[in-house]
């Protein structure tokens, strides 16, 4: 069965950046599940995955603009300590989910610097050319409650 909007996917993937560096992996842990073509997955990893089969393998280089979109910078911002009373010790790394007009943003800390603290609205992934290495296990139907639900069930699903 060929890989199409509404079938279920389950792959094996390992996620490098442009220097090699494994940014994350399925091996040794449970494959990833999806429904393809609602948008699931990155853009560019879809369209690579789009009319594939099961025991199929891909390298598939995927370039911002596919993946994460570009670095934007107006997406940086200096705020106020105080924002984070209630957090204890601040860390640069340390990741925030913030309620904004277009919905939920993951915001990273990337300086502290006396009371002004530098978060980034980007996902910690944008600017980054991805590299994927994947298997296809399996590719079969949605049911209709997948569907509804948005989201594969079963063993080997994402939920």
């Amino acid at each position: 069965m060929q890989i199409t909007k509404h079938k279920i996917v389950t792959i094996d993937y390992t996620l490098s950046n442009g220097q090699g560096a494994v940014l994350n992996s399925s091996i040794g842990n449970e494959p990833f599940t999806f429904i393809h073509g609602i948008g699931s997955i990155i853009p560019g990893l879809e369209t690579a995955l789009e009319g594939k089969s099961s025991g199929d393998e891909l390298k598939v280089r995927i370039t911002p603009e596919e993946g994460y979109g570009p670095r934007n910078d107006s997406l940086m911002e200096v705020v106020s300590k105080d924002l984070f009373e209630d957090v204890g010790e601040l860390k640069v790394g340390m990741q925030f989910e913030a309620k904004t007009e277009t919905g939920k943003q993951l915001l990273t800390i990337t300086r502290i610097e006396g009371n002004d603290v530098t978060v980034d609205g980007n996902h910690p992934l944008a600017g980054e050319t991805l590299h994927f290495d994947v298997k296809i296990r399996d590719v079969r139907d949605a049911t209709s409650e997948e569907l509804s639900h948005g989201h594969a069930h079963g063993p080997d699903s994402d939920h």
